[in-house]
């Protein structure tokens, strides 16, 4: 019996190391999310997955919402992610987290930032958007594996407030089977030489942050 539970288990392993992973990258216009995007597909790519992305742009030259789906594995069908297929979640603003939290799986990572970006509905008073505890109640509720991070704040204290998007791609390369030297690459190969250093600096207090 324990030889035969044993093989079974092998047999799980073996099919969840060779699973196509799902990631969906969320935010609003101007974050840098098809820029992250295209950092995690490089990094894929220089492991030898195949990798198929797909972009929604939306109203993203208005502050709309931007989503980002990246798929890799060792033979993928479809770039799409379906609802509840998402293996990670990563989100530059929290309210678009719970917009597009049907995504992600139930035993799936959110790592989301506690940015909060006011649509226009909010501006103009057609709509309100929840206080700092709200938000964070509702996500620690939507979310039960959370990672809450003020990626504007360490960006900034990185000196490149723009670089947030970095610090939640470094965060979510911890769930990743992807190595250093994979992401180190795909940062530099996407990436202008002026800008480098200060994503690199990004990308690891991310992922020292977890």
């Amino acid at each position: 019996m324990s030889e035969t539970r044993s093989a079974k288990a092998d047999a799980y392993e073996n099919e969840a190391e060779t699973e196509t992973k799902s990631i969906v990258l969320v935010g609003v216009g101007g974050q840098g999310i098809l820029l992250a995007s295209e950092i995690l597909a490089q990094a894929a790519m220089l492991e030898g997955y195949d990798v198929k992305t797909n972009e929604v742009h939306g109203m993203a030259q208005r502050g709309g919402s931007v989503m980002a789906q990246i798929r890799y594995g060792k033979d993928v069908k479809s770039p799409l992610v379906a609802r509840n297929g998402a293996h990670i979640l990563g989100s530059l603003e929290k309210v678009e987290a719970l917009r597009f939290s049907d995504y992600i799986r139930p035993e799936g990572l959110a790592v989301v930032s506690t940015q909060a970006i006011m649509p226009v509905t909010v501006s103009t008073n057609a709509a309100s958007y929840p206080t700092d505890a709200d938000a964070e109640d509702r996500l620690r509720r939507a979310f039960p594996r959370l990672v809450y991070i003020d990626a504007t704040r360490i960006a900034a204290d990185l000196g490149d407030i723009r670089a947030a998007n970095i610090v939640i791609l470094g965060a979510i390369s911890n769930d990743l089977d992807l190595p250093p030297a994979a992401w180190e690459k795909a940062i530099s190969l996407s990436v202008k030489e002026k800008f480098l250093e200060a994503n690199r600096r990004a990308f690891a207090a991310g992922r020292d942050y977890r």
